[in-house]
């Protein structure tokens, strides 16, 4: 089998400072202090394919955009091609530097959508059998207008690196990505959609589907986002009862944690992280150091899950990092109607050991009193 791999290098950088996005924002949160967190999911997606696919043939494009990425994860990449803005490092279609190190390039490569699209072509013309890619919402849109634009019915397939990941072309994790492009032998038609990033920071949520693409057919793939049904008043007024004096609330967004927030005495951030006390608000529309500058001696992060999706944490809300979920408790709130269209609930912290911890057999406050099981894994 042959693989064309590209990576968005810069995807995600939103999330832990609080940007809900990166589209039209590097440069913002590259000054809030954001890092990349492509590299390691990149790698776990990788290290998941070998180990299944040893034999698997890897076309990538230069530095980080794939090929360091490729390396690290132990493969020997043919690269095709370079950033435009990347003057050294190795030629197209040829081998990489004789001491098989990954050229020398930076997190801050200057890298765009052209490259993402570039890099597309020249796998196709190469007839690969899948184009796996890394990144959000914003690169699937990418790499379909590029499969199109060749006319191509290559399938492809998400690594999730991005804030919000609505299409359903990614998988679950980035080492379920791995496996399912190991391991695929049919494809399906999904959606690929984005959001309007700008409108999505002042709270309003705009989709467009952009197109239909070919995406290989596998239990680890994610669903497209529900739009949650149903009344919340019963679960955000059981959580308002049950509060306890001293305890420091990290309250998550969506329309579930706003009917909390509101029960709380306050108007919360739609689709941002507030964190209260005692009556008060610490911290409205919160990045990551923010949020956890404001944690006290006991903490609980109160999240809900994606409609359709099933994840409480990695999508939307990486604001809410390891470091503050290590310092918390997590408590899961949601209605009844959304829980009956999920068979379970998913995390995706970028931390295996946090994600080890929160997974297992969890109660989910579903009205004032009632609670349900739910598995997370």
């Amino acid at each position: 089998m042959r693989v064309g791999f590209v990576v968005n290098p810069i995807a995600g950088m939103g999330g832990r400072v609080g940007l809900k996005g990166t589209d039209d924002a590097v440069d913002e949160a590259r000054a809030l202090g954001a890092e990349p967190r492509v590299p390691a999911r990149a790698v776990a997606a990788l290290t998941a394919l070998r180990e299944r696919a040893p034999d698997v043939e890897l076309l990538t494009w230069g530095g980080v955009m794939g090929e360091a990425e490729a390396r690290a994860a132990g493969f020997d990449p043919v690269v095709v091609g370079e950033p435009a803005g990347r003057a050294d490092g190795p030629g197209t279609d040829g081998p990489s530097p004789d001491d098989g190190a990954a050229a020398e390039t930076t997190a801050d490569a200057e890298t765009t959508a052209d490259d993402t699209r570039a890099a597309v072509a020249a796998f196709v013309d190469r007839d690969v059998d899948l184009v796996l890619f890394v990144g959000g919402d914003g690169t699937a849109v990418d790499v379909a207008a590029a499969l199109e634009a060749r006319g191509a019915s290559v399938p492809m397939l998400g690594v999730p690196a991005g804030v919000k990941v609505f299409s359903p072309v990614f998988g679950v994790t980035p080492a379920a990505a791995g496996h399912v492009a190991a391991a695929f032998t049919e494809t399906e038609a999904r959606e690929v959609v984005d959001l309007d990033e700008a409108a999505y920071r002042r709270g309003e949520v705009t989709t467009r589907l952009h197109a239909l693409v070919r995406v290989p057919v596998a239990e680890e793939l994610q669903a497209a986002k529900q739009l949650a049904g149903g009344t919340v008043e019963g679960v955000a007024d059981g959580f308002a009862d049950d509060v306890e004096p001293g305890v420091t609330y990290v309250l998550g967004p969506g329309g579930t944690l706003q009917a909390v927030k509101r029960a709380l005495g306050f108007e919360g951030t739609p689709l941002g992280v507030d964190v209260w006390r005692d009556g008060e608000v610490l911290v409205r529309d919160g990045s990551a150091a923010e949020i956890l500058a404001a944690l006290g001696d006991r903490n609980v992060v109160v999240v809900s899950p994606i409609g359709g999706q099933g994840f409480v944490l990695g999508r939307g809300n990486q604001q809410l990092s390891p470091a503050v979920l290590r310092r918390s408790t997590v408590e899961v709130v949601a209605s009844r109607r959304k829980l009956d269209g999920l068979g379970v609930l998913r995390v995706d912290t970028g931390d295996p050991a946090v994600d080890a911890s929160l997974r297992g057999w969890r109660r989910v406050r579903t009205g004032r009193f009632e609670r349900r099981m739910m598995e997370v894994v």
